[in-house]
C-alpha cells in the first residue's frame, strides 16, 4: 500500500528523520523483514520506459537471490529473517490493484505502438509482463520454488544464516506482504517473553510502512529503502552494485520525537491528559484522510497543497474540546471523530470561497448557472424553503438583511458546487440526504476497516469502498451513532483474484479454461474488461496519480461465471490454486539430505542439506481486538545507530528554510532545531582536558563514535603527540594523553574558519539544525569496527579500530558521557579460541603478504604466542609487461578542436553533439506539444560530472574525445548533415524543431528523428555505462589483456603450499565484529594492483583474487570503492569493461592488496612473519632462494644480491676497472636501464610471441643483457679472489633500502651540471598529475595518482628513464648506503668536466644509493 508523496513530504518536514547511510553505517538489528514485491519488481523490470528491454526468467531469479544476499549481509539480523511475498489481497485492495494493472497494460501497449510508429525494430522475444507478479500465476509458482531452494542453500552453506530463523510467507499465503509482517510483530509483542528492546528493520518501498511501524509502538524500529532521487528521468537505471547503492534509513525513534514536537502545543492545553502514544495513534489516523490504496482522498485535500499541516492544525485546535482521542488502539471513537471532521469541514467552505469569485465570472460568460437543470431547480426549491422558514421564524429583517442575503447566496452556491461534484464524478441525478448519509457511512466504515487492518489484521476479506471518489468533509455528518460491524468471510482463491484484477491484455497469465471470460462477447462478465477507459486526475498533478475509471467487479457474478470451468483445470493448475501456511526454516546439523534444485542448469543440487522446516497455521498470529501493544518509554541506554533528539539541549520551531533532503531545496515548512548555548563558557584548554584522546559521540542526532585527536579554537591547537600508527584511547586518569600545544599559522586559521563554515552550513541545509556560534572545533577519527588484538600470555582483546582520516566536528554537537549498548557477539578470550584448526586466515605481513591460509593444530606453539598456518601461494599473472606497455593499448584522447579540424566542422558542434540535443515537434514559432527527442550522442554529462570510458574524458580545462567519437561523429555527419547545419545556424537555442530542420513539404521530420534515435540505439555506445569523471579507470582494451594474462597463469597451475608458524598479529581472520575494519590500514591502492577478497558471506567468494581496474574516490576513506576484475566468474558478478561478469566494486575493508605488500617488501627484508622454518618447508626451499625472494620486487628481473656483489667487486677492484673503462660504460648503462625498467632492455624471458614481434635491435639488446648476466656471474681478475669479502659486504648491504626517486633525480641532475628539477602539479581533489621540467629542456608528465607525493615519485621515475635515454655518457651504479666516495668540486666550463678525482676526465657523483660516472665529452 502507498500514500503518494507522503514519504517525501514527511522527510522534508522532519529533516533528520531520513538518514542517508552506506553499508558500514547501518546499526545492528535483531529482526529483518522484507516486503518482497518491491525486490521482485526491481529485478524483473527495472526500466519500463525501455520497450527494447528483455530479460530471462533465470536472470530474474539470480538477481533476486543476489539482492536478498546483499540485504541480509548489510543488515546481518541476529534472530529473525522474514521474507513476505504478497498473497491474495483483501477485496478492498483489489480495486486499486485492478486499476493499476489495467493502466500498466495500456501504457505498455502505447509505448510499443509509439516505438513502432517511429520505425524502431523491437526484439522478437516476448516482453516481461509485470502483471505476472500476482498470486496464482505460473511465474509466482516457479519463484516460490526458487525461494525455497535459496533458503535451504543459504542455511546449509552460509554460517551467517545458521543462527537465524528464516520465515518464508509466499504468494500462496493470503495477505499483503507488509501486513503479514505486522501480524508476526503483533504476535511476538503479545508474548510474555517478548524483549521490549528488540531492534526491528523493515525493508520496503511503500510510504505507509511509516504508519505500520508506528502502530507497533516499538522503540527501536527503522525502515530501510534505496535512496529516492526526485526530479530525475524516468529511464534512469537502478544502480546494480549494492556497494554503490545509497540507502535511506528512516528511524521511527526520531519520528516519535518529531510528532511530539509537532503537537507540543497541546501540552499546555490538556496538561496531564497529554499522552504521546495516543497522539501517535491519532497521527496515523489523520494520514488516512489524504487517501491510500483502500479509500480515495477527500476532495481538495492534497499533500502537495499542504493538506497534512491543515489536518495537524485542526487537530490541535479541536482536541482540547473533544474530551478524548480519535483512535483508541484501532477503534474509531465516532463521537470525537465527528467533532474533528466538523471542525475540519470549515476547510470546504474556505476552499470554495477562494474559487467562488472565479465561478461567478465563469457563469457570467457561459450564461448557464448550473450544469444540470434538474439539480438547479432542486437547489432553488431548497433555497426558497430554507429562506421562507428563516423569515417565518425571525419575522421582519433588520440592518443585517444584506449580509444574510449574501450568506444565503454563498450557501446556495456552495451546496450546488458540491452537487455538481457528485453528479459529474459519481453519475447520480439527484443528490438527496439519503445519498449523502450513505456516502458518509461508507467513508467512516472505510476508516474503521483500515484501522482494524493496521492494528488487528483483516476483519473482513470481502468489504471494499464502492466509489472512485470520497464525499466532502462537510457532508460527513451524523456519524456518532453508526454501528460499524464487519463479516470476516474468506479470501479469494488465487485464480479468482487473477480474473478480478487482470486486464484482457494479460489473459495468458490465466489458466486457458478461463481466458475466454475476458474476451468473448458472450461472457457474462465481459463488461468488467474494457479495452479502453478514461482516467481522472481529480486535482492531482501526475498521471500515475489519476483515478482509473473502470467498473468495480461484482464478486457474485465473477464466481458464477467461473463455476462451470473450475473442473477443467489441469492437475498443475489446481495445485497453484490454493492457500498454504507460512513456513519457518532453521539450521539443524543433525539433518543431512539431498535437496534437488528446481533449476539444475543454473543452481546445483544441495548434496548435504541441513534444514529443518515447520509450518505455521494461518491463524496462529491473529491477536484479539482488545490487544494493546506494549508502550514502553525508551530506556536511558543508548542503542548505537538508533538516533534520538535527547542528549543535547535545544529548542524547535517550524520555518521555511529550504532544507535539502532530496537533491533540491524543500518548499514547505521544516521542523528546525536550534542548539542552545552552554551556560558554562568553556575554553579550548578545558575542552581539551575533557575530550582529547577520549572517545565521544559526534554528528548529533545520528551519533557515531569517534576518537578525538585534536582540539582548536582558531588560535591554539591541542593535539595528541603519538608515534605513527598508534591509535589509543586515554580513558584512565592514571594515563593522561601525551599533548602538544601549538599556535595556528595564518593558513591554519583560515582552514579552521572554513571548517566552521562547512559544519554550520551542513547542519543547517541538510539536517535543519542551527548550531549557532562555534568557538571550539574537535578533530577526530570515526570508529570503523572492532578487532581482536593479541596480548601477553595468549590472551586476545576486542579493541576498537579508528579510521585514519581526521574529520572536524563542532563541539556543541558532540555528546559525551553516555553509555552505549553493543550487542554481545561471539567473544574470544584466547588465541586458541580465535584461531582454532581449519579457520581461514589471511597474511598481512611479509613474506606471503595477502595469501589465504588454513590454521593447523598449533597446540605446541600457541603457548609461545604463535599460530601454525598452511598458506596457498598461487602463481601470479605476469602484468609487468602490460604495465610497461600500457600506452600502446590506452585509448588516445584529443581536444575538441582537433576532432573538429579533421571533420571539417567547428569545435562547438563537437561539443554539442557529444552531449544532448533536443528536437521538438513543429517549428520554433509554432511548437506542437512538449514532446522532445534527444538526438545527441550523450557521451558527457557536465552537471553530473560523468563521462563514458573509451569515448570521453574530462580534465580541469576541457573535454577530450577519442577516435571512436570522431568515427561516430563522421557517420552522424554523413547520415544526417541537415541536423548539423541547423545546430550550427541556431547555436544559442536549447531546443531545435523538426519543421525548421526539414522545412520541405516532402520531408517528414518525425520519420527522420525516429531514424536518428533508432540508429543511436543500435550503436554499441548506447549500452556503455557512464562513470564519474573522478574515477580512475583502465580502458577496456587493457582490461581484456589482463584477462588474457590471468588465463595464461591458470594454465600453469603452480599453486604451492607453505607451512609456517606466524605471529598472530600478522593474521587477519574475517569476523562479523570486524566488518568495516580495514585489514591493512596502511595499504595504498593503484591501478593494476593485485588484491584478494577477505569478506565472508559476500557476493564475491572468500579468497578470490583479482586486479584493480578502477578507483572511485570519496570524501570519506570508508566510502572509497575499487573496481576489481576477479580471476574467476561468480554469481552476481558485474560486467565492467570486461568480457564476462567477473567484476565487482568493493570498499577497502573487503580487500588485502598484496601488490602493496610487495612494494613494502622492497624496503624491508626481515622475515617478520616466519618464526622458524618447518622441516617440511626447509626441504623444498633452500635459504638462498628464500633470501632472494625476500630482497627484490617480483617486477624486477634482477636478483639484488647478485647486483650488489657485482657492484662491490667493481668498487674494490678499481684499478682493474679503470683499465676496462669501455666495458664499464656498457654494463653501467644496461644495468641502469634494467633497474629503471626502460623498454628495450632485456626483461628476463619473454614469450616466443613477443620475441617474434621484436626487431633486430631488440635481439641485440637482449644479447647484451645476456652478456651482462654472464659477466655478473664470472670472476673479474682480482675480483675472484675477493669473492668472499664481497659477499660479506653484500650481507651488510642486504638491508639497504631504496631511496626516493625525487632525490635520485636531483643528484643526477646536479652531477650532470644541470639545475635541480622543477616540479608542478595538475589535478583535482581525487586525481593529481605531476609535471617535471629539467634545465636541459626536457619536460615529463607522470601518471594520474591520488596523492601529490605519489605523483611526484612516479614523475621523477619517468624523468630518470628519459634522462638516461637522452644522456648516453652517464653511467649509474647501485651501491650501499654506507659506501663513500671522494669528490673535489671545481667550476664547470662548457661540457668538459672540471671535477678532479682519481682519474682525470671522470666525475664520481655520490648520491644516497647511486654512483654516477661522467666521462669527459
Amino acid at each position: 500500500m502507498g500514500v503518494p508523496k507522503f514519504y517525501r513530504w514527511i522527510s522534508e518536514r522532519y529533516p533528520c528523520l531520513s538518514e542517508v547511510v552506506k553499508e558500514h553505517q547501518i546499526p545492528e538489528f535483531d529482526n529483518l523483514y522484507l516486503d518482497m514485491n518491491g525486490i521482485i519488481h526491481q529485478c524483473s523490470h527495472p526500466n519500463d520506459e525501455d520497450v527494447h528491454f528483455r530479460i530471462s526468467e533465470e536472470k530474474i531469479f539470480a538477481d533476486i537471490f543476489h539482492y536478498l544476499e546483499v540485504l541480509f549481509r548489510i543488515i546481518k539480523p541476529r534472530k529473525v529473517f522474514f521474507m513476505a511475498v504478497d498473497g491474495v489481497a483483501p477485496r478492498a485492495k483489489m480495486n486499486q490493484q485492478r486499476g493499476r494493472r489495467f493502466r500498466s497494460a495500456k501504457e505498455a501497449e502505447d509505448k510499443i505502438k509509439k516505438a513502432l510508429e517511429k520505425g524502431e525494430v523491437l526484439p522478437t522475444e516476448a516482453r516481461f509482463d509485470s502483471n505476472c507478479i500476482t498470486p496464482g500465476t505460473d511465474f509466482m509458482a516457479r519463484l516460490q520454488e526458487q525461494l525455497k531452494y535459496f533458503v535451504h542453500n543459504k542455511l546449509s552453506t552460509d554460517k551467517l544464516w545458521q543462527n537465524v530463523n528464516v520465515y518464508l510467507s509466499g504468494h500462496e499465503t493470503p495477505g499483503e506482504g507488509e501486513h503479514k509482517i505486522m501480524e508476526f510483530i503483533r504476535s511476538e509483542n503479545s508474548k510474555p517473553s517478548h524483549d521490549p528492546n528488540t531492534r526491528h528493520c523493515l525493508y520496503g518501498l511503500d510510504a505507509d510502512l511509516i504508519m505500520l511501524g508506528l502502530t507497533s509502538h516499538e522503540p527501536n524500529f527503522s525502515l530501510l529503502r534505496e535512496e529516492v532521487r526526485f526530479g530525475g528521468k524516468k529511464n534512469q537505471k537502478r544502480i546494480s552494485a549494492p556497494e554503490e547503492t545509497t540507502f535511506h534509513l528512516l528511524h521511527l525513534s526520531l519520528m516519535r520525537e518529531y510528532i511530539d514536537y509537532e503537537f507540543s502545543g497541546l501540552r499546555n492545553q490538556i496538561g496531564s491528559d497529554y499522552d504521546l502514544e495516543r497522539i501517535i495513534d491519532d497521527w496515523i489516523l489523520m494520514g488516512f484522510l489524504v487517501g491510500n490504496d483502500f479509500i480515495p482522498h477527500l476532495p481538495n485535500l492534497h499533500i502537495s497543497h499542504d493538506a497534512l499541516p491543515l489536518l495537524y492544525k485542526t487537530y490541535i485546535s479541536a482536541l482540547p474540546t473533544m474530551g478524548g482521542y480519535l483512535n483508541e488502539n484501532g477503534h474509531l471513537n465516532l463521537r470525537n471523530f465527528e467533532k474533528y471532521i466538523e471542525k475540519l469541514a470549515e476547510f470546504d467552505r474556505e476552499h470554495f470561497s477562494e474559487i467562488f469569485v472565479d465561478l461567478k465570472w465563469f457563469e457570467s460568460k457561459v450564461g448557464n448557472k448550473y450544469l444540470n437543470e434538474a439539480a438547479g431547480l432542486a437547489a432553488e426549491r431548497e433555497a426558497d424553503s430554507t429562506s421562507s422558514e428563516r423569515v417565518t421564524g425571525e419575522g421582519k429583517g433588520g440592518v443585517g438583511d444584506d449580509e444574510e442575503e449574501e450568506d444565503d447566496m454563498f450557501e446556495t452556491e456552495f451546496r450546488q458546487y458540491k452537487r455538481t461534484y457528485y453528479m459529474t464524478k459519481m453519475g447520480v441525478d439527484v443528490v438527496s440526504d439519503d445519498f449523502l448519509a450513505k456516502q458518509a457511512k461508507c467513508y467512516v466504515e472505510g476508516i474503521q476497516w483500515i484501522l482494524h487492518y493496521y492494528y488487528h489484521g483483516v476483519q473482513s476479506w470481502s468489504w471494499y469502498y464502492p466509489y472512485h471518489y470520497a464525499p466532502f468533509l462537510s457532508d460527513i455528518r451524523n456519524i456518532s451513532e453508526l454501528k460499524l460491524t464487519f463479516d470476516l468471510e474468506k479470501p479469494f482463491m488465487p485464480f479468482q483474484q487473477l480474473l478480478a484484477v487482470l486486464p484482457a491484455a494479460s489473459k495468458e497469465l490465466l489458466p486457458e479454461s478461463y481466458r475466454h471470460l475476458m474476451t468473448s462477447e458472450n461472457s457474462p462478465i465481459i463488461e468488467y474488461y474494457p479495452v479502453d477507459f478514461k482516467t481522472d486526475l481529480n486535482g492531482k498533478q501526475q498521471e500515475w496519480e489519476a483515478v482509473v475509471l473502470i467498473p468495480f467487479i461484482d464478486e457474485r457474478c465473477l464466481l458464477a461465471a467461473m463455476e462451470p470451468y473450475n473442473l477443467k483445470m489441469t492437475k498443475e493448475e489446481k495445485a497453484r490454486n490454493r492457500h498454504t501456511e507460512c513456513a519457518v526454516y532453521s539450521y539443524d546439523s543433525e539433518k543431512d539430505f539431498m535437496y534437488y534444485s528446481p533449476l539444475p542448469q543454473l543452481f546445483p543440487d544441495i548434496v548435504h542439506c541441513h534444514v529443518r522446516k515447520a509450518d505455521i497455521p494461518m491463524d496462529a498470529w491473529h491477536v484479539q481486538l482488545d490487544h494493546v501493544s506494549r508502550r514502553l518509554d525508551r530506556s536511558s541506554l543508548y542503542f548505537c545507530g538508533f538516533p534520538t533528539l535527547q542528549h543535547i539541549k535545544h529548542k524547535f520551531f517550524k520555518k521555511k528554510s529550504g532544507v535539502v533532503v532530496f537533491q533540491q531545496s524543500s518548499r514547505g515548512e521544516n521542523m528546525m532545531l536550534e542548539i542552545l548555548p552552554s551556560q558554562d563558557a568553556e575554553g579550548c584548554d578545558d575542552v581539551a582536558a575533557q575530550v582529547l584522546g577520549k572517545s565521544v559521540f559526534v554528528n548529533w542526532p545520528h551519533l557515531e563514535e569517534a576518537r578525538i585527536i585534536a582540539v582548536s579554537d582558531g588560535d591554539v591547537k591541542f593535539c595528541l603527540e603519538e608515534p605513527p600508527g598508534v591509535q589509543r584511547v586515554y580513558d584512565r586518569p592514571s594515563t593522561p594523553p601525551p599533548t602538544k600545544v601549538t599556535c595556528l599559522s595564518d593558513k591554519e586559521q583560515k582552514d579552521w574558519v572554513k571548517d566552521v563554515q562547512g559544519l554550520t552550513e551542513h547542519f543547517l541545509k541538510r539536517k535543519g539544525i542551527m548550531v549557532n556560534e562555534t568557538s571550539v572545533v574537535l578533530y577526530g577519527q570515526l570508529l570503523t569496527g572492532r578487532k581482536y588484538v593479541p596480548k601477553a600470555n595468549g590472551v586476545v582483546e576486542l579493541e576498537k579500530q579508528w579510521a585514519k582520516q581526521v574529520l572536524p566536528f563542532a563541539y556543541q554537537t558532540v555528546v559525551k558521557d553516555i553509555k552505549a549498548f553493543y550487542s554481545c557477539l561471539t567473544c574470544f578470550k584466547s588465541l586458541d579460541e580465535l584461531f582454532p584448526p581449519a579457520t581461514t586466515v589471511f597474511m598481512v605481513g611479509n613474506p606471503y603478504y595477502g595469501a589465504v591460509g588454513e590454521v593447523q593444530d598449533s597446540s605446541d606453539v600457541i603457548k609461545d604466542g604463535r599460530v601454525r598456518v598452511v598458506f596457498n601461494v598461487p602463481h601470479e599473472p605476469q602484468l609487468e609487461p602490460l604495465i610497461q606497455n600500457q600506452h600502446k593499448y590506452c585509448v588516445k584522447y584529443s581536444p575538441g578542436y582537433v576532432l573538429a579540424s579533421r571533420l571539417g566542422i567547428t569545435s562547438y558542434l563537437v561539443s554539442r553533439f557529444s552531449g544532448s540535443i533536443f528536437i521538438g515537434r513543429g517549428s520554433k514559432r509554432n511548437p506542437c506539444g512538449e514532446q522532445k527527442a534527444n538526438v545527441g550522442l550523450n557521451l558527457k554529462f557536465n552537471k553530473k560530472n560523468e563521462e563514458v570510458p573509451g569515448y570521453t574524458k574530462r580534465t580541469e580545462k576541457e573535454w577530450l574525445y577519442s577516435a571512436a567519437v570522431e568515427e561516430l561523429l563522421a557517420e552522424y555527419l554523413d547520415r544526417f548533415s541537415e541536423v548539423f547545419n541547423s545546430v550550427s545556424r541556431n547555436g544559442h537555442d536549447d531546443v531545435f524543431y523538426e519543421d525548421d530542420i526539414w522545412p520541405e513539404e516532402d520531408q517528414n521530420g518525425a520519420e527522420r528523428v525516429a531514424e536518428i534515435t533508432s540508429w543511436l540505439k543500435s550503436h554499441p555506445v548506447s549500452s556503455i555505462g557512464r562513470t564519474s569523471c573522478d574515477l580512475q579507470v583502465l580502458d577496456s582494451a587493457i582490461v581484456e589483456r589482463i584477462e588474457e594474462a590471468v588465463e595464461k597463469a591458470k594454465v600453469k597451475k603452480s599453486t604451492k603450499k607453505v607451512r609456517v608458524t606466524v605471529k598472530p598479529h600478522l593474521l587477519f581472520r574475517p569476523l562479523e565484529q570486524q566488518q568495516g575494519v580495514i585489514p591493512d590500514p596502511d595499504a595504498e591502492y593503484r591501478l593494476f594492483d593485485r588484491v584478494i577478497n577477505t569478506r565472508e558471506g559476500f557476493t564475491v567468494p572468500l579468497g578470490l583474487r583479482g586486479t584493480v581496474i578502477g578507483i572511485k574516490g570519496a570524501d570519506r576513506e570508508a566510502e572509497v570503492l575499487y573496481e576489481v576484475l576477479f580471476d574467476e566468474e561468480f554469481a552476481g558478478g558485474l560486467s565492467i569493461r570486461c568480457t564476462s561478469p567477473r567484476c565487482y566494486r568493493l570498499p577497502p575493508c573487503a580487500l588485502i592488496n598484496f601488490t602493496h605488500g610487495t612494494r613494502v617488501d622492497q624496503t624491508s627484508h626481515k622475515l617478520t612473519a616466519i618464526v622458524k622454518p618447518q622441516p617440511a618447508t626447509a626441504a623444498n626451499f633452500n635459504s638462498h632462494r628464500q633470501l632472494s625472494g625476500l630482497n627484490h620486487s617480483p617486477r624486477s628481473p634482477f636478483i639484488p644480491t647478485q647486483v650488489r656483489v657485482f657492484l662491490i667487486e667493481l668498487l674494490i677492484n678499481s684499478k682493474n676497472v679503470y683499465r676496462q673503462t669501455s666495458s664499464w660504460w656498457v654494463k653501467g648503462t644496461l644495468m641502469l636501464k634494467e633497474m629503471l625498467k626502460i623498454a628495450g632492455a632485456g626483461t628476463g624471458s619473454p614469450s616466443s610471441q613477443e620475441a617474434d614481434s621484436t626487431g633486430g635491435q631488440q635481439q641485440n639488446r637482449r644479447r647484451s643483457s645476456k652478456k651482462l648476466a654472464a659477466n655478473m656471474n664470472a670472476p673479474h681478475g682480482d675480483a675472484a679472489a675477493m669473492a668472499s669479502p664481497a659477499l660479506a659486504v653484500s650481507a651488510n648491504l642486504s638491508n639497504a633500502g631504496l631511496t626516493s626517486k625525487v632525490s635520485e633525480l636531483t643528484c643526477v641532475c646536479v652531477g650532470l651540471g644541470m639545475a635541480p628539477p622543477d616540479f608542478s602539479y595538475i589535478g583535482n581533489r581525487q586525481v593529481t598529475v605531476c609535471q617535471v621540467k629539467l634545465s636541459n629542456g626536457l619536460m615529463v608528465h607522470g601518471p594520474q595518482c591520488q596523492s601529490e607525493n605519489d605523483a611526484k615519485e612516479k614523475a621523477a621515475f619517468f624523468a630518470l628513464q628519459r634522462l638516461v635515454q637522452h644522456t648516453n655518457y652517464t653511467h649509474v651504479f647501485m651501491v650501499g648506503r654506507n659506501q663513500s666516495t671522494r669528490r673535489k668540486p671545481y667550476a664547470n666550463t662548457g661540457r668538459t668536466c672540471k671535477l678532479h678525482t682519481e682519474r682525470p676526465g671522470t666525475t664520481w657523483i655520490r648520491t644516497q644509493n647511486l654512483l654516477a660516472v661522467r666521462q669527459k665529452c
